[in-house]
């Protein structure tokens, strides 16, 4: 039985397989869970998803889900889950992160729907920053779950050291 990650990284319903691919990667890097929500917009043995995630793919903990309600049903599902989105007031340097929360991002054509970000509420839905002088959208999605990841991860080790045990002995 594996031990329960620090971090969930949640995508509901993902569209582009080289985006999965590549968070898939970060997953296995920094020992988070990959969630993926159905239906998802490729199909798992893609080449390209494959491709970004590389020889990554057979060292990640990941599930898949056929909608979101059997993700929330699992004995697994993280406590908290904080919703990035660029709907969202609160900049997510504002977030406490604690060991086991999930972090849900939505597809890269339409986000989360509406009823999603009702469930989650507007205290965990969080936003990243954009110093942009131009009304640029949004990062690319793959950009955007790094970045998060590690705010989330840095909060958790706060000592300042690169060499985690993980193990935590």
């Amino acid at each position: 039985m594996k031990a329960q990650p620090l971090l969930h990284l949640i995508l509901f319903e993902p569209e582009i397989p080289q985006n999965t691919g590549n968070i898939g990667r970060l997953c296995a890097f920094t020992g988070s869970r990959l969630h993926l929500i159905e239906p998802l917009g490729f199909r798992i043995e893609d080449r390209h998803l494959r491709r970004s995630g590389m020889d990554y793919w057979q060292s990640l903990d990941w599930r898949r889900h056929r909608d979101y309600r059997s993700f929330r049903d699992e004995g697994n599902a993280p406590e908290r889950i904080w919703l990035f989105t660029t709907k969202a007031t609160r900049c997510f340097w504002e977030a406490d992160f604690r060991p086991g929360d999930g972090l849900l991002f939505g597809n890269e054509g339409h986000g989360c729907p509406d009823w999603l970000h009702r469930e989650i509420g507007d205290e965990r839905r969080l936003r990243l920053p954009a110093f942009s002088p131009w009304p640029l959208r949004s990062l690319n999605l793959a950009s955007s779950v790094a970045i998060a990841t590690y705010e989330a991860l840095r909060q958790l080790h706060r000592a300042g050291s690169c060499d985690v045990d993980p193990e935590g002995t």
